[in-house]
């Protein structure tokens, strides 16, 4: 073992002799640089820009729950297999992947037209980056505010001592939290609905078996079968899967 530090200890000057180019290598770009145009306004270098994009990407799935339609679809998703009775079927990786690409079903104009308005002019330099923040997310702003309850703005209007003029002038820090809170409303109105012929399923069965005096029997062994008979009779998913679809109001059309 000595011997093999001793030789390294050799060959490392040497190595570094015949190889100055190593040693004396040029210094790197800068972290950083700020441009400044005629108008004052302030731009920064491409290695910051990637290096605050790969930043923001590990916030993209809060930013996915919290400004998409994802929250309302796996709710909903969520309260029909409780309402089904079948535990852990469909699996939360089924639903989840199902949740996440009706999203991107459902968000594909808004998606559209911020690559058309923001994404595609900055990538041909036609605009600056802080342009393409403003400028990408009016479809974003436009969207979560069809969807959002006036009540809800008004309250967090309130708390954020935020005076509401015009609906495009509500800042995002109003919006996203009035804009989850009238999903969640909107997905837990429409999880009772779905809630109502399971439940009377359950009921009927569940009187029938005491009427029959079978109190040691489950309900659910029971009427779990029925009730994915009547899901599938009525083909269920694509009812389901299509009132969450329209009960969105995209701008320009799903």
């Amino acid at each position: 073992m000595r011997f093999v530090f001793s030789l390294a200890g050799l060959l490392l000057p040497l190595f570094l002799l015949f190889t100055p180019s190593l040693s004396y290598a040029e210094p790197g770009i800068p972290m950083f640089t700020v441009e400044t145009d005629a108008n004052g306004n302030q731009d920064y270098t491409l290695t910051l820009q990637i290096l605050l994009l790969m930043t923001g990407l590990t916030l993209l799935p809060a930013a996915l729950i919290a400004t998409t339609s994802f929250l309302r679809i796996v709710i909903v998703l969520a309260l029909l297999r409780q309402a089904l009775g079948t535990m852990q079927t469909p699996s939360n990786q089924v639903l989840i992947g199902l949740a996440l690409f009706l999203t991107l079903f459902i968000m594909a104009p808004v998606f559209e037209k911020i690559y058309d308005t923001a994404i595609s002019p900055y990538l041909e330099e036609q605009i600056q980056f802080k342009q393409a923040l403003e400028i990408g997310a009016k479809p974003m702003h436009q969207f979560m505010l069809q969807q959002t309850r006036e009540d809800d703005l008004e309250m967090f209007a309130e708390m954020a001592d935020v005076t509401l003029t015009e609906p495009q002038n509500v800042p995002f820090k109003v919006l996203i939290p009035a804009f989850m809170t009238s999903e969640l409303k909107t997905a837990f109105q429409i999880g009772f609905m779905l809630f109502i012929p399971f439940l009377i399923i359950d009921l009927v069965v569940s009187s029938l078996l005491m009427s029959m005096g079978m109190m040691m029997l489950s309900p659910m062994i029971i009427s779990l079968p029925f009730k994915l008979m009547l899901f599938v009779l009525i083909d269920g998913w694509t009812l389901v899967i299509g009132t969450l679809a329209n009960s969105f109001v995209v701008p320009g059309g799903i």
